[in-house]
């Protein structure tokens, strides 16, 4: 539904588009009112990019007035109803603000709420603040939920066609400050706090043959420790990386009794990110992302093992459904390709490729590669701030498929 809404609306921009705009490189389709000539147009005056709102000004006839980037705070708010693996039909409002600052770097903040068909409640919230000329690096993960899903137990030759179906409420806290050192690089420390609650399993037939029971059945969990971190970051605007950009993370996370976790425990997460720009002297970028997590000592409560899409925002291994794979370590790259389509900068498009690997539950030695790849479009929400809407299909094997959405580029 929020596809087909989506697509309506860019149609009756690009008709309104065509049939307004006096100059175009390719002068003998001017005058022809079609979508297909919308990529040649670009927006009269200085500002030659389009976005949604320019769409939804002109399809009204009402003028826009056009300010610098950035000069306050941009809000992207997308209430509508979506479809996902993981939640299936759910009313949803995303939504995220980019805020301009007095240093280079632009600060953000990402809220999203669902209500699904599947009897889930989600609100989450994703935030990274830059503070003292870049000198101070704020970020938090929260969230809390109502979560009932299908877990298909432990390793990489799980099955589909076998699964616990799991309900628990989950509150999840992280926190985390970092201070620059030299330019662009940053250490820092942090708390991170993650509670699950009235968990239950109801199925009684065609389970996992190692999964939640082989684990270690509890109907509560506390995972509770501190980080110590460390960042690389060059990028000047997360929701939509440049080529020549750099985003490199790594964390290492101990649990311990004595700040309330149910267990010791320590892990070590490494996020890396590299942007080049392909072909030279143009917008096109190619991307590479690398985003592990090793279990170093003790054991995790089982619905904090790795797990797919474990990132933030939930976007690890596109082409399966959250926690389809699952186990003490994880290992997942990514390539992806991402175009425009439009000279005006609406439309855009990608194509891209992911591995990931988890761990045996006996050996704890990493599966054989998983494959996922996909296609997707991305729709120029917001000029000012640069997010666009991100639309997403992907396979998996195992005849495992879906649509995924995002505000901003993936990663």
């Amino acid at each position: 539904m929020r596809i087909i809404i989506l697509l309506i609306t860019c149609m009756l921009f690009l008709l309104n588009n065509s049939s307004a705009q006096t100059d175009s490189l390719y002068t003998n389709w001017k005058h022809k009112k079609n979508i297909f000539t919308l990529g040649f147009y670009k927006q009269p005056g200085k500002d030659s990019m389009v976005d949604f709102w320019d769409g939804v000004y002109r399809i009204f006839g009402k003028k826009k007035k056009e300010e610098a980037v950035l000069q306050k705070p941009q809000l992207a708010l997308i209430p509508s109803i979506e479809y996902s693996l993981i939640t299936g039909v759910a009313a949803s409002i995303n939504s995220n603000i980019v805020f301009p600052t007095k240093s280079k770097n632009a600060s953000f903040i990402f809220v999203d709420a669902k209500q699904t068909v599947k009897r889930q409640t989600i609100l989450e919230m994703v935030s990274n603040f830059w503070f003292s000329n870049d000198q101070y690096n704020f970020n938090s993960d929260w969230s809390i939920m109502r979560f009932p899903q299908k877990d298909y137990g432990l390793g990489g030759n799980s099955s589909l066609n076998l699964f616990d179906q799991l309900n628990y409420s989950y509150l999840k806290l992280h926190q985390s400050i970092s201070r620059r050192i030299v330019k662009d690089l940053y250490v820092g420390a942090g708390i991170k706090f993650d509670y699950h609650w009235k968990i239950s399993d109801t199925t009684t037939t065609r389970k996992p043959i190692t999964g939640f029971k082989q684990y270690g059945f509890t109907d509560r969990s506390t995972s509770s420790g501190y980080t110590l971190n460390l960042l690389y970051d060059t990028r000047r605007n997360p929701v939509h990386p440049l080529g020549g950009e750099t985003y490199f993370n790594s964390s290492i996370r101990n649990n311990t009794k004595w700040l309330g976790s149910n267990g010791n425990w320590s892990s070590f997460t490494l996020d890396a990110r590299k942007y080049f720009t392909f072909p030279k002297q143009s917008a096109n970028v190619l991307a590479f992302w690398s985003y592990n997590v090793f279990t170093m000592s003790g054991g995790p409560p089982y619905l904090d093992l790795p797990h797919t899409a474990v990132d933030p925002f939930k976007n690890t291994g596109r082409g399966y459904i959250q926690g389809r794979y699952r186990g003490k370590h994880l290992s997942m790259q990514e390539m992806e390709y991402r175009f425009g389509i439009t000279e005006n900068g609406f439309l855009g498009g990608v194509v891209y490729g992911n591995i990931q690997s988890v761990a045996d539950y006996k050996t704890n030695k990493l599966s054989a590669p998983i494959p996922g790849y996909g296609v997707g479009i991305r729709i120029k929400y917001n000029k000012k701030s640069n997010t666009s809407i991100a639309l997403d299909y992907a396979w998996g094997k195992e005849g495992s498929r879906g649509f995924f959405m995002n505000l901003g580029e993936v990663f």
